[in-house]
């Protein structure tokens, strides 16, 4: 229960706030008032309103001196922060006003990047000729702070709490083949049929990637090899494409070809779901336009949708 000997706290003015924290800040009223353009009277005016809603004493006054009280230190330690995040919340609105300039450093995974962000990347310079950006492809994950990069994109993303992760799109692994293979081998009803196909997996960093299913709600990796391995993914396309096997890749990679029928979806009912597309980039209180500007013109672009699943049919359930 409220104790009611107590007045209740009232803080109609930032502007108070901000002059008992100058005051503080230089132990000092007259330094206060030169500071904020105010006469010394004003800013007595301010802390004694300030005290008077707070119910309590936040400086110790003199002749000579002026000193936090123990109530004014701990006031003094929230009325800085408060202070902080009005004036993040200004540069964050100037920011938005500001039109995209500067070296635009962007890693992106390989196929991804070429496919589907350099379209939307090129638009984006054509239409700011201030921005000049420095492009990496990397399918590993980048130190973004050590090594100054302004954005990455990912599948995935990851848990760096350096970073802000901003969903851009779903995505899901299929597993597929051309029709004339599945013509001639057979189409597999069950991750364990695997075994009989002629399989190609993906390498990374010399390991073989498996495969992910969901089964009855958990996750299930099937080891996987066959004749040919890749450490390329458009090369493993390719091989599908050509009848050489069975792959599971990126719905990004082979949305269109699934789509003309180049290839054919299989155990879609074990299918997983897979991790979103997004953007994630080093925290800070405000976003530089060049950043804000090209992640809303992603964001835009794949509003509806993201491009790879584009009349794509409804999966089964």
């Amino acid at each position: 229960m409220p104790n009611p000997s107590l007045p209740e706290a009232r803080l109609d003015h930032i502007g108070d706030l901000l002059a008992f924290v100058r005051v503080a800040d230089a132990q000092s009223f007259t330094a206060a008032a030169e500071k904020l353009g105010l006469s010394r009277s004003a800013i007595g005016k301010c802390i004694a309103r300030l005290e008077h809603g707070l119910g309590a004493r936040l400086l110790h006054r003199s002749t000579r001196s002026v000193s936090l009280s123990d109530e004014g230190r701990v006031f003094h330690e929230h009325a800085r922060r408060i202070l902080a995040e009005v004036e993040a919340a200004a540069d964050a609105m100037d920011s938005r006003k500001q039109a995209p300039r500067g070296r635009l450093r962007i890693d992106m995974p390989v196929s991804l990047g070429r496919l589907h962000i350099m379209p939307l990347l090129r638009g984006y310079l054509r239409e700011w000729p201030d921005v000049e950006a420095d492009v990496s492809f990397s399918d590993d994950y980048t130190d973004l702070v050590r090594d100054g990069v302004d954005v990455a994109i990912r599948i995935g993303g990851d848990t760096d709490s350096r970073l802000v992760r901003r969903v851009l799109a779903p995505h899901r692994l299929i597993t597929c083949a051309s029709p004339g293979y599945l013509e001639r081998h057979g189409v597999p009803a069950a991750p364990d049929d695997l075994a009989r196909h002629q399989t190609m997996a993906f390498t990374h960093a010399g390991a073989l990637v498996p495969w992910r299913y969901s089964i009855n709600g958990q996750e299930r990796l099937a080891q996987v090899g066959g004749r040919l391995r890749m450490g390329n993914t458009e090369a493993l396309r390719d091989a599908a494409l050509a009848g050489e096997g069975i792959v599971q890749l990126g719905a990004f990679l082979v949305g269109a070809d699934l789509r003309a029928g180049r290839l054919q979806a299989v155990l879609e009912s074990v299918a997983p779901a897979g991790a979103p597309v997004c953007a994630v980039y080093p925290h800070r209180r405000h976003l530089a336009p060049k950043v804000r500007v090209l992640l809303d013109r992603v964001a835009q672009a794949w509003g509806a949708g993201p491009p790879w699943d584009a009349g794509a049919a409804p999966r089964p359930r």
